[in-house]
């Protein structure tokens, strides 16, 4: 069965281009296969998120394919958590 409707702009599929739309299907659907050697991943959907983890190459989160981790400047606290939190 093909969709009437676009689920991201409510506009049919023949009308106008969906590449936009594509792009937020990809950025809230997890991956189900590990990109690095395609096993199936253990995936978890949240309202805030998804995480999938690999067996042998760990966990991928959509908090981390949105906001790549950065490195943190020699001596700053980026990212750090203190003691004291």
């Amino acid at each position: 069965m093909t969709a009437a409707f676009c689920v991201h702009c409510g506009k049919p599929p023949a009308e106008g281009d969906h590449g936009r739309c594509a792009r937020l299907r990809a950025a809230v659907d997890p991956p189900r296969y590990c990109p690095e050697c395609a096993r199936r991943m253990v995936v978890q959907v949240t309202p805030t998120g998804w995480s999938a983890r690999c067996s042998r190459h760990g966990e991928r989160s959509s908090r981390a394919e949105a906001f790549p981790r950065a490195s943190a400047p020699e001596g700053s606290s980026f990212n750090a958590v203190s003691p004291t939190d």
